[in-house]
């Protein structure tokens, strides 16, 4: 049978696809629109399966929050152009009022949520069919509290939730502390928020860095003692060029490489432990001024205030926080 344009026009209403393939699945169809939908959804399909192994490293992400419940949904994609597609993100929008009407318990439950006929798995899969490119829900969180304040960055790449312990807090506070976790990105509210998985890492990336500072510290002592310029020896590469620029003489060269290869060994061999672990002990704490939301300096506030110095004269209690970004950090 023939295809009218008000039959198109119906069924890509319906479905968002491209107005090509709605033809192309309605004549397939002869014109029978749930036999259509169900080609333009196995179409989707059979994309996100040949595009399975491609990256999709844009995308947007979009929060909300009412009513004491707040969700941050995430869908990536391919390209910067689909991400700021208006259909595309009215597509992230739909899973967001979703996931807020229905609460959600993890990202695998909000995959298999129902809007109308479909899961928001297949509604992403049929966009992927429109477009073309790969795509895939990746993030979801959510924070229920007495109070809940949803911040979206500009562009649609990072969005924050922020949760206090009383529906009365001053909005603004808490609204100021959502853009702080955005902004600064804290991996807790306090160092006892942190995990010890976190903490041990954290140490022991700050015993690695403080043994090799000290066995560079050893290497350029030995350098200036043999009156080279550090500088001038920092790697193999920089000797020769140093030399042949006149900086360093042929003897010096090779004095240096003679430090660079022997002196390490030796003085890691002659490290004192209790000092490494105090100074590591102390980059750790650093770590967690910086990394923590309590200890981070206010990013509203012209004094330089700490952030719970600031909930304290507002009397806000703030209890927890999500953020998620598709931005490299």
């Amino acid at each position: 049978m023939a295809v009218t344009l008000a039959d198109i026009k119906k069924l890509r209403d319906m479905t968002g696809a491209g107005m090509m393939d709605v033809k192309k699945a309605l004549e397939e169809a002869n014109g029978d629109f749930e036999v259509a939908k169900d080609l333009l959804r196995k179409r989707g399909q059979a994309i996100a399966a040949k595009r399975s192994d491609r990256e999709a490293s844009e995308g947007c992400v979009l929060a909300k929050a009412a009513d004491g419940f707040g969700a941050i949904v995430a869908v990536k994609c391919e390209t910067d152009f689909v991400a700021k597609n208006e259909d595309f993100v009215g597509m992230v929008k739909l899973i967001l009022d979703a996931a807020m009407d229905n609460r959600p318990a993890d990202i695998e439950a909000l995959k298999n949520l129902k809007i109308g006929n479909f899961t928001v798995a297949e509604i992403v899969t049929e966009r992927s069919g429109v477009t073309g490119e790969k795509m895939e829900l990746s993030d979801y969180a959510f924070l229920s509290a007495p109070c809940v304040d949803a911040y979206n960055h500009l562009g649609n790449k990072l969005s924050s939730l922020v949760a206090a312990d009383n529906a009365a807090a001053d909005h603004d506070t808490v609204h100021g502390m959502n853009m702080q976790v955005a902004s600064m990105a804290p991996v807790a509210l306090d160092a006892d928020h942190v995990a010890q998985e976190v903490k041990d890492r954290e140490l022991s990336v700050a015993i690695d860095k403080t043994k090799q500072d000290e066995v560079n510290k050893a290497v350029e002592n030995a350098l200036r003692k043999a009156g080279i310029n550090p500088a001038h020896a920092d790697s193999d590469d920089h000797i020769a060029s140093n030399t042949a620029k006149g900086w360093l003489t042929e003897e010096q060269a090779q004095q240096a490489r003679d430090i660079r290869a022997n002196v390490p060994a030796e003085a890691e061999a002659q490290i004192n432990m209790k000092k490494v672990e105090m100074i590591a002990q102390g980059r750790l704490q650093k770590f967690l001024k910086e990394s923590t939301l309590m200890e981070q300096q206010y990013i509203l506030s012209d004094s330089k205030e700490l952030v719970k110095d600031v909930l304290k004269k507002q009397n806000v209690n703030i209890t927890d926080f999500r953020r998620i970004t598709l931005n490299q950090e």
